[in-house]
């Protein structure tokens, strides 16, 4: 099964703004349409929020899109402040987080977990049969290079062909360096059934732009528009 299959066709495509920390960019985001919003815990991002803010900003969604918990390695103290104070739909777990302690966070907080792979190669696609029993679904991000301090949100991309024609037996998400200019060519290679952008909508590391988000939705929908044309006509 392909994750066309698994996910819904390209017209249900879930489109994902991470790394919001104003009440301006949330909003934007939620009136433009995106599906999930994330909220990044993790102190080295430029994108980081307290609890504060994240309480503030949880409740400012007021049940508009899904809120995201992204955390990296974080321990069970800070994700569960972040939990309680954001009240989130889904843990996004972006850092080394093996499938047992995946596996442990998903039943400790009662929460459904997209776990984020890096990938450069089709070979980094090995450890997906590890977590496809412990996740809800998989996100897959560029890897960052080795000097970086942070696992995502670096604007880079990967070879899209690396991900044609899987058969997973999980859905899974694309993010990595994607912008309203090449979104539509990443969901004709991959055939996402989810698309996750931050610093393709932002002004500078961590800043929003709120056109940039208009223009990345905008382009994401048309994109699975054209897409599910083209497979009903073929």
């Amino acid at each position: 099964m392909n994750n066309a299959a698994e996910s819904g066709s390209p017209m249900q495509l879930i489109v994902k703004i991470c790394g919001l920390s104003t009440e301006e960019a949330l909003d934007v985001a939620i009136e433009a349409g995106a599906d999930m919003v994330g909220f990044v815990c993790f102190p080295p991002s430029p994108r980081h929020l307290g609890v504060g803010a994240a309480r503030i900003l949880g409740g400012q969604v007021n049940g508009r899109a899904k809120k995201v918990a992204l955390s990296v390695d974080a321990n069970d103290a800070d994700l569960g402040a972040f939990i309680d104070a954001l009240k989130p739909d889904l843990l996004q777990l972006h850092g080394r987080e093996a499938p047992e302690r995946v596996a442990l966070l998903r039943s400790r907080f009662g929460l459904p977990v997209m776990k984020a792979l890096p990938i450069e190669t089709r070979a980094d696609l090995a450890p997906v049969r590890l977590y496809a029993d412990v996740v809800d679904r998989l996100l897959f991000d560029a890897r960052a290079p080795r000097e970086a301090t942070r696992p995502g949100g670096l604007g880079r991309s990967f070879d899209w062909h690396v991900l044609e024609n899987l058969a997973l037996g999980v859905p899974f998400m694309l993010s990595g360096g994607l912008d309203a200019s090449n979104v539509e060519e990443a969901l004709r290679i991959t055939r996402a059934g989810g698309v996750d952008v931050s610093s393709g909508v932002e002004r500078s590391p961590g800043k929003k732009d709120p056109d940039k988000i208009r223009a990345f939705i905008r382009a994401a929908r048309q994109a699975a528009e054209h897409i599910q044309k083209v497979a009903n006509s073929a």
